[in-house]
């Protein structure tokens, strides 16, 4: 067994508690045969709805993929969006107990209508407001309670209003103290508000618009020092950039490490993002190294991306391919 077959083995000892926005992907299929006399735009017959999870709820979805155990901490509102979304976690086997209602907020849901192979709209009923005081009291009380069973923590920021700057720190300063580290996946409000953290994953757009850079400062040559000065400016450990077709790019500690992308048959990049953070995660709880983890989750990004639509990672496939590198 390879040295990232083995790692992935150990995932089933871990709990990752995952903190940030959740949300719902809905889904509306149907055909279209004409156009609307009330107005130019087609007539959609439903064929099939469906409703998934987004957000920080792929992220949990790909953690249990993974063989490790997801906890989940989130505010969603009092609305039938809300009931569906912890419907969906219960159908899956997943812990609504970190889940708090707040009265009056909006769940977030993503609308998409798609006519055969065309997405013809999406509809977005969401707040971008931050949570009310009682709610962050609650998600940190939360989060403290599940600290000493927790072998790492994933932030899963949508900008969405669940993570705020006071929250990100307090609960980065408790896992400190406690030796646990920190992933993050960040948006661009909250962007600085992450210091201290252990790991920091960006992709490429994103660190070019979080920091305000021109296209020069992440070109190949430039890449490692923006990452490099960025790094000790936060006083994180790790720097973690995807890349899309160049690869990823690793900064952990005094390491530096770069990957070239996997050459695949890309039929849908849809949240490959979550699935590098979740393999990231884990790959750092389990004690790898930073070559492995960057090795092991740009393999699974990659793989990702050869099915259509959002779907977690088989980690039966991932530790076929892993074990050939």
């Amino acid at each position: 067994m390879s040295q990232l077959s083995s790692l992935i083995e150990k995932f089933s000892n871990l709990r990752v508690l995952v903190v940030g926005d959740l949300m719902v992907d809905a889904y509306t299929w149907g055909k279209v045969n004409r156009i609307s006399p009330e107005a130019p735009v087609p007539v959609v017959n439903v064929v099939k709805r469906e409703s998934r999870l987004g957000g920080a709820g792929n992220v949990v979805l790909n953690i249990a993929s993974l063989g490790a155990k997801p906890l989940v901490c989130s505010v969603i509102g009092d609305d039938s969006t809300g009931e569906t979304l912890q419907g969906i976690l219960q159908e899956a086997g997943l812990s609504t107990a970190g889940i708090i209602i707040e009265k009056g907020r909006p769940t977030t849901v993503k609308e998409r209508v798609i006519a055969g192979s065309q997405q013809l709209i999406r509809v977005d009923s969401e707040t971008e407001a931050p949570i009310s005081a009682t709610s962050s009291v609650s998600l940190l009380a939360q989060v403290k309670a599940w600290l000493p069973e927790v072998d790492v923590i994933l932030f899963e920021d949508y900008d969405k209003g669940v993570l705020s700057a006071d929250i990100i720190q307090e609960i980065i300063a408790l896992a400190s103290a406690q030796n646990i580290p920190t992933v993050v996946d960040p948006k661009k409000k909250n962007f600085f508000a992450y210091t201290g953290a252990t790991l920091f994953k960006p992709n490429l757009n994103e660190l070019r618009d979080g920091l305000g850079l021109d296209a020069s400062a992440i070109s190949p040559n430039n890449i490692a020092k923006t990452v490099a000065d960025f790094k000790v400016a936060q006083s994180f450990t790790g720097l973690f950039v995807t890349m899309s077709e160049r690869g990823v790019y690793m900064d952990f500690a005094s390491d530096q490490i770069q990957i070239p992308a996997h050459i695949r048959q890309i039929a849908d990049v849809s949240g490959a993002g979550d699935t590098v953070i979740s393999i990231a995660a884990c790959a750092l709880a389990a004690g790898g190294t930073a070559s492995q983890i960057a090795e092991l989750a740009n393999l699974g990004g990659g793989l990702v991306c050869e099915s259509l639509g959002v779907v977690p990672i088989d980690v039966e496939l991932l530790k076929k391919e892993a074990g050939k590198i």
